[in-house]
């Protein structure tokens, strides 16, 4: 089940190919699925107002509340998560194992930059055609779930009996209102954290500023220049030493 290490050293290209599949859509032209051109923004508030359940006007704007707080959510755990873990790990085509991180939110759960990536794709889905959208959360949450399975078998076997502890102690994905370890004092680094995290940040302030447009084909060009940018941005961070190993 857990990722192999050339699926962890190529993550960032295969997320590329998960959000390209989920935004083309091929199948939906063969399966009779809704027409590619619709989006599941546009299907999600249409179906609350034909339940009678919101006017159509009120579903739609519920969904971009929903939607906008999700992405804003997910993109703080990123930012929060990456700054005490460090951009360098985050960036890294390996695997790390320094000592165990009990810092910021990972005293909450143990993967905040899954999670977070995980509610930052609920917005991006709705301008996926509905079908996209479904396949691209799946495939999403299958492949996130192979990766934590793959670095909690190589922090466990490099640091052992402190990290079987703190796995013990500390949900996986959910997330406790409570600390559920102490700290240890570790100092976030922020600046280099908002640098590495750019495309999250970008799309996000993005859907805040034109999400009530209600334009999807407007916000689709926002994202990808956004993770262009971001590719550019993170490719001219200075590299930092890390001690990384292959995953198992």
């Amino acid at each position: 089940m857990k990722a192999t290490s050339f699926e962890f050293r190529h993550r960032v290209a295969i997320v590329f190919a998960i959000y390209t599949l989920g935004f083309w859509s091929p199948w939906s032209r063969y399966t009779g699925s809704p027409s590619p051109t619709t989006t599941a923004w546009l299907e999600l508030s249409g179906a609350l107002a034909s339940a009678h359940w919101f006017s159509l006007d009120t579903a739609t704007l519920g969904v971009t509340g929903v939607a906008l707080a999700a992405a804003c959510a997910g993109t703080f755990l990123r930012v929060w998560g990456t700054a005490y873990l460090g951009a360098g790990v985050v960036l890294s085509p390996a695997l790390y194992a320094g000592s165990v991180l009990a810092d910021g939110p990972y005293r909450h759960t143990r993967n905040p930059l899954y999670l977070g990536s995980l509610l930052f794709s609920v917005a991006v889905a709705l301008l996926m055609p509905p079908s996209g959208a479904i396949f691209f959360l799946l495939a999403e949450m299958v492949f996130f779930f192979r990766l934590i399975l793959a670095e909690e078998a190589h922090l466990l076997a490099q640091q052992g009996e402190p990290y079987r502890a703190y796995r013990e102690r500390v949900p996986r994905l959910g997330w406790s209102l409570h600390a559920r370890v102490p700290g240890h004092g570790r100092r976030p680094q922020w600046g280099r954290a908002v640098v590495a995290e750019g495309y999250y940040l970008s799309t996000t302030i993005c859907f805040a500023v034109l999400a009530w447009r209600y334009n999807a084909w407007l916000l689709l060009k926002c994202v990808l220049i956004c993770f262009g940018v971001s590719l550019v941005v993170r490719a001219m961070l200075p590299a930092e030493k890390l001690v990384l190993s292959e995953p198992g």
